[in-house]
């Protein structure tokens, strides 16, 4: 196999991956916090183990505000599902109707996402602190920038620049899945070295989002830089709905 269709190869994997990743931890928030938002929050009965309670205070930040938290994690799985879609280049060439209509709710979810993602690093009290909310606040502002850029080159019929911004904001919404695996890292070197009373979520996750956004721009940056891009796949459908060509 080429090296080119190695690492396209890889690429896809990992996005595959980061993706179900993406879904698993919004399905399981949404079960902890759909009941909540129907029948009102009670305090949760702290677990015996003391790092699954200390994540149990995790979870009972999201369960403290459930409306704003489903706000910003449904759409994230239709972000999750759609994202690799849009990325398709057969998908693309044969259903360009399609992918134009998946395009358009996925740039819904996805300012829904970002804009959730902002309100939460003000409204509500961080995990990691200061250092995660600054995190959330300048990648979030950057992921609703990039969205629009792409947007805009879309509508003015500029394929190529229209992609390497679509590659940028969903690289930074995609980092959110990366960032859990770290936060597990950092957990097991902690209890290696430290022991298991250690563990503080609130001096890891701060890190954590900063070394899971930065890895996924600096990814998306030699992914726009390394790989040829030929337009034909978004024109084909062009060919056959002008018009509707400057639409997401």
């Amino acid at each position: 196999m080429p090296p080119g269709n190695r690492l396209r190869r890889t690429l896809w994997t990992a996005v595959i991956f980061l993706a179900f990743i993406g879904i698993a931890v919004a399905t399981r928030r949404i079960t902890h916090v759909l009941p909540i938002a129907l029948h009102g929050y009670r305090p949760p009965s702290p677990p015996a183990n003391p790092v699954a309670a200390q994540f149990a205070g995790v979870d009972d930040i999201f369960a403290r505000y459930p409306y704003l938290t489903l706000f910003h994690i449904v759409p994230g799985i239709l972000f999750m599902i759609l994202g690799p879609l849009q990325f398709n280049a057969s998908l693309r060439a044969n259903y360009p109707q399609g992918h134009r209509i998946s395009g358009r709710v996925f740039l819904i979810c996805a300012a829904m996402i970002g804009i959730s993602a902002l309100v939460m690093s003000f409204a509500m009290p961080a995990i990691g602190g200061v250092t995660q909310a600054a995190a959330t606040t300048l990648f979030g502002s950057f992921f609703l920038f990039a969205l629009g850029k792409a947007f805009w080159h879309i509508r003015h019929r500029e394929i190529a620049l229209h992609r390497r911004w679509m590659i940028r904001a969903f690289s930074t919404g995609l980092a959110v899945a990366t960032i859990r695996p770290i936060v597990g890292v950092f957990v097991a070197l902690t209890i290696a070295m430290r022991g298991t009373a250690s563990v503080n979520p609130h001096a890891i996750f701060g890190p954590a989002f900063w070394l899971g956004f930065t890895i996924h721009l600096v990814a998306a940056e030699a992914w726009i830089r390394t790989t040829p891009f030929s337009p034909e796949p978004l024109l084909v459908g062009a060919q056959h709905a002008a018009p509707q060509v400057r639409t997401v």
